[in-house]
């Protein structure tokens, strides 16, 4: 999870950076993220390149995924080649609100929260801050990731909101480990 406007050059510092984090971690968790900005494609990309699984959560409507805003595209398309597993999650992904409620059931599911964020308070586009506040109300620890120079883009008119995303999950089980469970 975090700022999702950073610049080319402080988002490829940032990759690297959770490489480095992700590496030093001892549990072998599977690194979850949110799909569709270009903070969820580096994320990913470092979650494999420490050889950890990959979880990738898609908005839902109902059953089937919902229809993400255009900017998010090919973010979520980079992403989701590197899943190892996709899972829905009910939440409109234009909805700014939405979208730091579905962050707010990821954090209650997670054992550690690797935050992309300079420290700034939330200012209504970006809830970073407060979702590094809600994690760190409820016990999850919180590893800050923001390497020195990093740079965030100005403010850019879109239609749907910036997510933060990345995540960690706590204790992780698919769908598919359970079933092999029940049938041995």
């Amino acid at each position: 999870m975090g700022h999702a406007d950073l610049a080319p050059d402080t988002l490829r510092a940032v990759e690297r950076e959770l490489l480095v984090r992700l590496e030093r971690l001892g549990d072998p968790a599977p690194g979850l993220v949110r799909g569709g900005s270009a903070l969820s494609a580096a994320f990913g990309r470092a979650v494999r390149a420490s050889g950890r699984r990959l979880v990738v959560l898609l908005p839902a409507r109902g059953a089937v995924p919902a229809v993400l805003p255009p900017a998010d595209l090919e973010p979520a398309r980079a992403v989701l080649a590197l899943a190892d597993e996709v899972r829905l999650l009910a939440y409109a992904p234009d909805s700014r609100d939405a979208c730091v409620g579905a962050d707010e059931v990821l954090i209650t599911q997670s054992s550690r929260l690797l935050a992309v964020w300079d420290g700034s308070p939330t200012d209504g586009r970006d809830a970073t801050a407060h979702l590094v506040a809600y994690a760190r109300a409820r016990g999850v620890p919180v590893d800050v990731v923001w390497p020195v120079p990093a740079i965030r883009e100005p403010i850019r008119h879109e239609t749907g909101p910036r997510r933060p995303t990345a995540l960690f999950p706590s204790p992780f089980v698919s769908r598919k480990s359970r079933d092999d469970q029940r049938s041995s």
